[in-house]
């Protein structure tokens, strides 16, 4: 909390907490604290059955057999890969020509566990930012980043893609949670952390700053900010758009989650694009789109949250609010994402929580129609392959799955009608020649047995009668006698939407498990609750569960609880849950206030002390979502959804697993470890803790963490549903 807040409002007092002492992530006596627990959770959890399981979930992770999604870069494809031989990964890269074979061959970049032995250091990938090279020129810089532990902060490194190293000399910014982006090949835009008012109470950068080849990060604070922000928003940052013939420099002031304001240079000056701080700004080329997060009114026309609306930039900005929707949302259909190839925009869209494409034609109106290859119960999402190559500019990727279809990826190209017929119909037939254009590319194998198994679509009537939806993965043959074991699984919050992924890890440690009871052989049950607070049904779904209204979410999982016992599918002796990050918010409160719904809880990275979240690690940066605790009046309804708080002596509360990590710089381990420490101190049996000591947010920085923390969490689950 910034010094302003503090005088602004009048503090919520603190309740008593005899576990502070671990909030000293790196302390020795917290460290000693979690290598006990971490060893007393592998005495339980360790025997044959549980390494020969985690073996398997590994060789899923590891396999070669994996679709290796790729960016298109020039003429070039990269990637990152890690399997068993490579356990920290590869940056590579091929042709087109070759990825289309069985067995491409890749152009190494960069070997991260070659560079971790040499250097010393566990380097996890962060990701890298190519600049945009003059037209005619290929690819030649990147700025690499890269994590010592997974954590969110990165090390910067500038990289030669045709020399295939780092650059000797050449642009590095230390490990931080910096924000960057190329204005040429000689300088950056830059925020990171240069000491006081540089980084917001979010943790992330406040200011951008100019940094020239050669200059030093000290001469670099000695500079004027470039764009900054005030130090209780979110994060302020500078993006150079390259686009041949669109070159501009954009600033984004972000308030919070689903506040922000967007600015233009011009002149030495940086313009605001006039709308209300929820409406959503994005940039292409010559067009200005507008997304709405609630209704908004613009002379007398009213734009629906959730819709999306189109304009020239030029035009906006001379004062023109004539904007054209091209998509409203309705009570089954929500916008999700949107991609642009050279001449069409792909829309994203759920409907019902099943995936959609529709194609719209600038060129015609903006007439759209359906792009065929979603099927029902299925997510995918289409984007453009490169819309600057003018060989493939309206070619796109469709990336389909399911909880039973491994991930398929798919290549079209989408058609213009011809010039003079610019017409609906045209338009259709183009929508239906694009559709049959698309090829299989490659296509995940099949990790685990589903020829039993089903998908299913429920609808669960919520305290408020709202209807959820909710899939159910399971046996054909399910007996709806309530003892199958079955595992909940939710999100519910920043818009998030949880659609239908294959996952051959979870196939392998839950659908394909096999277990007798009541003498009948049972399979395990996989449900995924749509809530409210997530973005299935838009920016309205989700702001029906924030703040004060928190615990719409929690009676919504609960209702899915409940609409599952009375379809005979389980009750509370093989029903357990499980949730990380904002989701193991949702499962501790699934702990403290449903205990008699669930049989064991699995939660994870979690938030669940949220008298103190937002003084630590990135916590204050969620305050839009959950409220001020240092407010009075918002800390009597966060109070009623921090389960550190809701612990009560003489409950009988389910067996809980409570896992993170120690360089998680996002939640932070400390909460998990508080939340274990009280259970433990008040008697409550079954507690279970573990932290991996790197990992990040994630949890898990390699292949092999990932399949520890994965087993791990389902065994403990199978153990206490299944027998």
């Amino acid at each position: 909390m910034t010094q302003t807040r503090a005088e602004e409002h009048r503090l919520a007092d603190e309740p008593a907490d005899e576990f502070l002492w671990l909030e000293d992530i790196h302390g020795d006596e917290a460290i000693a604290w979690v290598r006990e627990h971490n060893d007393r959770t592998d005495a339980q959890l360790l025997t044959d059955e549980y390494t020969a399981l985690e073996g398997r979930v590994l060789k899923v992770l590891d396999s070669a057999d994996r679709i290796p999604l790729v960016n298109k870069r020039g003429d070039w494809y990269y990637n990152f890969w890690r399997d068993k031989s490579h356990p920290r990964g590869l940056w590579r890269r091929t042709t087109w020509a070759q990825y289309q074979t069985r067995t491409p061959e890749w152009q190494v970049l960069l070997d991260l566990d070659e560079l971790s032995n040499e250097e010393d250091l566990p380097w996890v990938w962060a990701g890298a930012s190519l600049l945009r090279p003059a037209q005619g020129s290929d690819y030649r810089r990147a700025m690499v980043a890269l994590s010592a532990d997974g954590a969110d902060a990165v090390t910067y490194r500038e990289f030669d893609l045709a020399a295939q190293n780092f650059v000797p000399d050449g642009f590095f910014l230390p490990s931080a949670k910096t924000r960057l982006s190329w204005r040429d090949a000689d300088t950056l835009y830059v925020g990171t952390d240069l000491g006081a008012g540089s980084m917001t109470a979010s943790s992330y950068p406040s200011q951008c700053r100019i940094l020239h080849r050669g200059q030093s990060l000290a001469e670099l604070a000695g500079t004027a900010p470039y764009f900054d922000v005030p130090e209780h928003h979110l994060s302020g940052g500078v993006s150079h758009d390259r686009t041949p013939g669109f070159e501009r420099n954009i600033a984004c002031d972000v308030i919070d989650f689903f506040r922000s304001r967007t600015y233009l240079r011009h002149d030495d000056e940086w313009v605001h694009i006039a709308v209300p701080d929820d409406v959503n700004v994005s940039l292409h080329r010559q067009w200005l789109l507008l997304r709405p997060q609630t209704d908004w009114e613009l002379d007398g026309t009213i734009h629906l949250a959730g819709s999306l609306l189109v304009i020239e930039l030029a035009a906006f900005l001379s004062g023109d609010r004539q904007l054209r929707t091209v998509f409203v949302p309705d009570l089954h259909t929500a916008l999700q994402s949107w991609s642009w190839t050279s001449n069409f925009m792909l829309l994203n869209l759920l409907q019902d929580v099943s995936a959609a494409v529709t194609v719209l034609d600038p060129d015609a109106e903006w007439a759209g129609h359906d792009l065929a290859g979603c099927p029902p119960l299925h997510s995918g999402e289409a984007f453009a392959v490169d819309d600057e190559d003018p060989a493939c500019g309206d070619d796109y990727w469709l990336l389909v799955s399911g909880f039973l279809t491994p991930t398929t990826l798919l290549r079209g190209t989408l058609s213009a009608a011809m010039p003079a017929d610019r017409s609906a119909e045209a338009g259709a037939a183009v929508a239906a020649r694009a559709g049959e254009t698309a090829s299989l590319v490659r296509q995940a194998p099949s990790f685990f047995q589903a020829d039993d198994l089903e998908v299913q679509q429920h609808f669960a009537d919520s305290a408020d009668g709202t209807r959820v939806p909710y899939f159910q993965v399971g046996r054909r043959d399910l007996v709806l006698d309530g003892a199958n074991p079955t595992l909940l699984s939710g999100y519910g919050g920043f818009e998030v939407s949880r659609t239908p992924d294959y996952s051959g890890a979870l196939g392998r440690t839950w659908l394909e498990r096999r277990t007798v009871i009541s003498g009948i052989e049972r399979g395990g049950v996989y449900i995924v609750a749509n809530i409210r607070g997530g973005g299935e049904y838009g920016p309205l779904w989700h702001r029906a569960a924030l703040q004060e209204n928190r615990h719409r979410a929690y009676e919504d999982f609960a209702a899915v609880a409940r609409d599952l016992k009375a379809r005979g599918v389980t009750s509370r002796s093989y029903l357990g849950c499980t949730g990380g990050s904002n989701g193991g918010l949702l499962v501790g409160n699934m702990l403290t206030s449903y205990p008699d719904l669930f049989g064991a809880i699995s939660c994870g990275v979690p938030l669940l002390d949220m008298r103190r979240y937002s003084k630590l690690s990135a916590g204050a940066s969620w305050i839009a979502e959950y409220g001020d605790p240092d407010v009075p009046e918002q800390w009597e309804y966060i109070r009623t959804f921090s389960p550190y708080h809701l612990l009560r002596e003489g409950l009988d509360y389910p067996p809980t697993f409570l896992w993170t990590a120690t360089s998680d710089d996002r939640v932070g381990p400390v909460q998990a470890r508080k939340m274990a420490a009280r259970m433990e101190a008040m008697g409550i049996p079954g507690v279970l803790f573990h932290e991996a000591l790197e990992g990040g947010h994630a949890g898990a920085s390699n292949n092999r963490q990932a399949a520890r923390l994965h087993t791990a969490s389902h065994e403990f689950l199978w153990r206490h549903l299944a027998g």
